[in-house]
């Protein structure tokens, strides 16, 4: 593919100006919306070849998001276009003056492979609701998945609208020698700083979307069954390869035996005595990422699971205590089945060293005391906080969803897809009925005199 000529094409298109109505937006996102649910065998069956997923989790995790995504913007889009009224000092009287939400025009967007579909797919909604262009570049390393997006794509827009575009690793390098008009990353922070780096040449805006490790504090006042079942559910979704698993589990003292106790009881309940056979537990994507996990497991004592097959991409749910600080398995974005658990004696303990850590993409808190709860929001950073729960603050519509520092930048879902790929457009609408000569040289009034009105005039 000549990927200068065909930026070209859609840059050329969007200036037709055929993209900005709401008629033709809300068209473009019922044809995906259909060709979902008609590609649907398809997508679920890439999904299942790809990394094992079960249909009940590709579709709960991934085609069910985005025909959802799809549905709140058909809904909403005609409020979010709306120009949205602004005040205007005394000074610029009669003016007025709006904000109105212009497209980028050319929109980049690259997707991982842990969840493909659903991660390349959503943010393509917020794309075309703002009325972009887009090129898609979904990941190798899901390549049924990718085949079958890139079929879907191809029977409902032409190139100059969407275009997808595949190959190996050189190619994510040469999209990015590219001028876009904006660009959407998901994936590890390493290649997020290369995104950024490429992006910087033609002062292009990014959204990352990147990882991190993920916290998950466990108070002694949390019950044990619910915050097991959070936990594991969260934690061993997908394999454990989502970017805001738990990553590891700070516990207090009081009942770290308890809840690794009440971890292990949950996995079997989730996944059977070898979840080797459950029909809900996924596999690894690659032999490079499960070499990688399997190193992990010398770094403490393998409490439950820790079996592996390479051949089959397998590792078990698995559950490390008394892992050290300073083991690359507390160092390193884990991103597979391992759960290392670390006990403490005081909250204010763990509070100090996530402090010291990079911003993670989620931070997790279980615990029934408001007033630790406060106390953890105020004292902590991360990209999003779920409290007593694990994962579901990244499912709704109306909470943004995006990192802070090394975890990413700007957000998405809902309404905030369609600002990540808007341009605000600050308008002031002057009028020829009165003209005051206030402005104008020479000046009219003293220097002191202007300073009092500039108080009233400008609003404070």
């Amino acid at each position: 593919m000549d990927l200068p000529q065909l930026i070209q094409r859609q840059r050329a298109y969007f200036h037709t100006g055929a993209t900005r109505s709401l008629g033709y937006r809300r068209a473009q996102l019922q044809k995906l919306h259909d060709a979902l649910v008609a590609h649907e065998p398809a997508l679920l069956a890439a999904l299942q070849a790809d990394l094992r997923k079960s249909a009940q989790e590709a579709y709960a995790t991934e085609l069910g998001l985005v025909l959802s995504e799809i549905r709140h913007a058909l809904r909403c889009l005609p409020a979010w276009m709306k120009p949205r009224g602004r005040r205007t000092p005394l000074i610029t009287w009669p003016a007025r003056g709006f904000v109105q939400p212009e497209p980028y025009g050319v929109a980049l967007i690259i997707g991982p492979w842990n969840y493909p579909l659903q991660l390349l797919l959503s943010p393509l909604v917020g794309a075309l609701a703002a009325g972009n262009c887009v090129v898609l570049k979904p990941s190798r390393f899901a390549p049924r998945t990718a085949a079958a997006i890139a079929q879907l794509i191809s029977t409902i827009y032409s190139e100059e609208y969407v275009a997808i575009v595949q190959g190996e690793r050189a190619v994510p390098e040469t999209l990015l020698r590219e001028k876009y008009d904006c660009i959407f990353f998901t994936g590890s922070p390493g290649v997020g700083r290369s995104v950024m780096a490429a992006a910087a040449r033609h002062l292009t805006p990014v959204t990352l979307e990147l990882g991190g490790k993920s916290p998950c504090l466990v108070c002694a006042d949390a019950p044990l069954e619910v915050t097991a079942r959070r936990i594991v559910w969260g934690k061993f979704l997908n394999a454990g390869q989502t970017c805001v698993a738990p990553d590891f589990v700070f516990v207090d003292c009081r009942i770290r035996g308890p809840l690794v106790e009440a971890l292990k009881r949950t996995i079997r309940q989730f996944y059977g005595d070898d979840p080797r056979k459950s029909p809900d537990y996924g596999r690894i994507v690659s032999r490079k990422h499960l070499d990688r996990l399997t190193a992990y497991l010398g770094s403490g004592q393998i409490a439950h699971g820790g079996q592996h097959d390479a051949d089959d991409l397998y590792i078990a749910p698995t559950i490390l205590t008394d892992a050290p600080m300073d083991a690359p398995v507390m160092q390193e974005e884990i991103f597979g089945p391992i759960l290392p658990v670390v006990e403490f004696d005081k909250l204010d303990d763990a509070l100090a060293l996530l402090r010291d850590r990079p911003t993670p993409l989620a931070l997790y808190l279980f615990t029934k005391q408001r007033a630790t709860q406060e106390r953890v929001l105020t004292t902590t950073r991360s990209g999003g906080v779920c409290l007593n729960d694990t994962v579901m603050h990244m499912i709704g519509k109306n909470l943004p969803f995006g990192g802070l520092g090394d975890s990413g930048m700007g957000a998405y879902h809902g309404q905030a897809s369609f600002e990540s790929f808007t341009h605000r457009r600050s308008v002031l609408r002057g009028s020829f009925a009165f003209d005051s000569k206030l402005r104008y040289p020479p000046p009219c009034i003293s220097l002191a005199t202007l300073k009092r009105a500039y108080r009233f005039l400008l609003g404070g």
